[in-house]
């Protein structure tokens, strides 16, 4: 009888999470349009503590998905324009001498926020991308022999424009391993870009937009997901794929430890966004793509094809247990 009670308790617990986040994905769609699955996985990213790398061309929203998940979810919300000549004090803050106490007061900068919007993050050279590296794996900073803590919960969107582009440094295999999901938003649908050629500007609804959610409910809604149970038969399955990725002739390299623990977080997250009170396979293929596809690189040979190809190359040579 225990265990039923318990078993309740924990299923209650897990639709009421579903539900709180599913008003943050109902009410960022109804600024983003059409873009409910990019949504539902920025959202898990948030979930599992993670940080959410968006590739694509300028002008398709990567934005707004920043700025319009931040205003449904109540956080602070900062933005850093990344540029060629940025500085790592200009990410982080820089200490000023006070004359006044004869003694230097640290300045935070813009990276102290609950949400920080990292904007075409790969316009900067390597020393300035390495000023978000501490930050985004141990919520803290470093100046000065210092070390300030970051605020709760800490999550970096960055934005990265197609590498192929003028003015763009590569970002190193260690930083792209700092992003828990890299995914992209594409162009919209001919119907809703019909309303936004009849000029619906979608930014101009962001000041009506309220929370949703506490800071609070994120907390829990984190502890909820981890909460969604993995059974051995689906460890299996994620351990086939991780080992796959590592014995592949057409990669380069496989996934590490950590990209294998980060796999499993988001599908927990991506399940209890579905309604399933454990993972099931298609869960665990549903994110598969956006948290491998900028950790794996094709050997020369296989060049031509993406990350994303690659990608469902791997789930198919895995049968689902």
């Amino acid at each position: 009888m225990t265990d039923s009670v318990a078993r309740i308790a924990d299923h209650d617990r897990l639709a009421k999470a579903r539900g709180k986040a599913e008003r943050v994905v109902s009410r960022v769609g109804e600024i983003v349009l059409g873009k409910d699955r990019e949504i539902r996985l920025a959202v898990s990213c948030l979930l599992a503590q993670g940080h959410l790398l968006i590739e694509d061309l300028p002008g398709v929203g990567k934005t707004l998905l920043a700025r319009s998940l931040a205003a449904a979810l109540g956080l602070d919300y900062r933005r850093i324009q990344f540029t060629s000549d940025l500085l790592p004090a200009d990410v982080i803050g820089v200490s000023v001498f006070d004359q006044t106490a004869n003694a230097f007061h640290f300045h935070p900068g813009p990276l102290f926020a609950q949400l920080v919007l990292a904007d075409e993050v790969n316009r900067a050279t390597p020393k300035a991308q390495s000023a978000l590296l501490e930050a985004m794996e141990e919520h803290q900073v470093t100046a000065d022999g210092k070390t300030y803590d970051l605020p709760e919960p800490f999550f970096v969107i960055a934005t990265q424009n197609p590498t192929y582009q003028v003015g763009t440094f590569p970002l190193p295999e260690s930083q792209l391993d700092r992003f828990l999901m890299r995914i992209g938003l594409g162009y919209p649908a001919p119907e809703l870009e019909r309303k936004l050629l009849r000029g619906d500007n979608r930014r101009g609804l962001l000041a009506d937009v309220e929370p949703v959610i506490s800071v609070e409910d994120i907390a829990e809604l984190q502890a909820a997901a981890r909460s969604v149970h993995l059974a051995d038969a689906l460890l299996d399955y994620a351990q086939a794929l991780i080992n796959q990725t590592r014995d592949a002739p057409e990669l380069e390299f496989g996934l590490s430890p950590r990209a294998a623990v980060d796999l499993l977080s988001v599908a927990r997250c991506w399940a209890m966004l579905e309604g399933h009170r454990g993972v099931r396979p298609e869960d665990l293929k549903a994110v598969f793509g956006p948290v491998v596809g900028h950790r794996i690189k094709g050997r020369d040979q296989y060049a031509g094809r993406d990350a994303e190809t690659l990608a469902e190359a791997i789930l198919d040579s895995v049968p689902v247990p």
